[in-house]
């Protein structure tokens, strides 16, 4: 009886230090991942601030070029206009504006 239970217990502690080593695997992992956040935090951080200079200096980009074309589409509607007048003072009547310039003409947009 004494082999048996001798048996046993030895199987009991093989059981123990398989359930030990898995569970001191697994702390070392969890231990791993937390000192590595603050890391990967600090790397994304780093990458969304990239992102996001990269994106606002496109979208200056897009704003001034925005402004520059709007400035052009004003000068080049008063050229128009001005010539407009002037067909009309030599007794011509121009053509009727696309629809498109008819609306810029009555909103500004």
């Amino acid at each position: 009886m004494n082999g048996w239970l001798g048996l046993a217990g030895a199987a009991i502690t093989v059981l123990g230090v398989i359930v030990t080593g898995y569970f001191t695997y697994r702390g070392g992992r969890a231990a791993a991942s937390i000192q590595a956040e603050p890391s990967q935090r600090a790397a994304d951080l780093a990458a969304f601030r990239e992102i996001r200079d990269d994106m606002q200096k496109d979208i200056d980009d897009l704003k001034a070029e925005a402004k520059s074309l709007r400035s052009l589409v004003r000068s080049f509607a008063l050229y128009v206009g001005e010539l407009t007048a002037q067909m009309r003072g030599a007794g011509l009547e121009p053509p009727a504006p696309p629809d498109r310039v008819d609306e810029y003409n009555r909103t500004g947009v």
